[in-house]
């Protein structure tokens, strides 16, 4: 059984998904928008969270460290649980294996991280030397069905936030895995064509995939308007 997934983001008016570059308030100070999100992310009581690797390379900061060959052979193909009883885990999606850490944490939020089937032993064992968890796809791409169903089983994950890029929210809204979206639009401006959506899948578009019923609408501090919806795959 796969977690509940609320799809949970913040956007400019225009789709910008980057604070910094968004148009200041009217009386010309920044609203902390950041701030305002985390609000909302604790209040909907996930157990976990997660983020695509471009988003969590912002976070992890880590350089390769690779070891010593002979622990390559003590790596596991398949899965690993550095922790199995954290309060609340920090789900990073890397097919390629390209993130590294400086720690197995994210803000006391346990790591584990998502990879595609094709990814070497040397990194295995790097993340299992940090003390991160991980588990590997069957498959060169992520079987993303299969993965949450391993999140709620080992880890017993119930609730998962998933809080972007814009290619993993497609994703997972492609594949039919999200139960909810819960979007705050602020009253900022972005302007720049390259950023004009929070979700994204390709040419094809997600049209004909998904319906999105209206759960609840709110006007929150600084103008902004609170959207939640519930989300049936077609």
């Amino acid at each position: 059984m796969k977690p509940h997934v609320i799809c949970h983001m913040i956007s400019s008016l225009d789709g910008g998904l980057h604070p910094s570059r968004w148009t200041e308030s009217p009386d010309g100070s920044r609203v902390d928008w950041t701030a305002l999100y985390q609000s909302c992310h604790e209040k909907l009581e996930g157990d976990a969270w997660m983020v695509g690797r471009v988003t969590m390379a912002e976070m992890s900061k880590g350089n390769p460290h690779p070891p010593h060959e002979h622990e390559h052979d003590k790596v596991d193909r398949s899965r690993h649980f550095a922790n199995r009883e954290a309060a609340n885990y920090a789900i990073a999606v890397d097919t390629s294996g390209k993130l590294h850490f400086t720690k197995n944490e994210i803000d006391g939020d346990h790591v584990v991280v998502l990879l595609g089937g094709d990814v070497p032993d040397s990194h295995l064992a790097e993340l299992a030397g940090d003390g991160i968890s991980y588990i590997v796809s069957t498959q060169p791409q992520l079987d993303l069905p299969a993965m949450l169903d391993t999140l709620n089983r080992e880890l017993g994950i119930k609730r998962l936030l998933l809080e972007g890029g814009a290619g993993i929210n497609g994703s997972f809204l492609a594949e039919g895995l999200v139960d909810e979206i819960s979007l705050l639009i602020t009253p900022a401006l972005d302007g720049r064509a390259a950023s004009q959506s929070f979700v994204e899948f390709g040419e094809e578009g997600l049209a004909g995939k998904v319906a999105l019923s209206l759960k609840s609408c709110e006007t929150l501090d600084h103008g902004v308007i609170y959207l939640r919806y519930t989300v049936a795959p077609r």
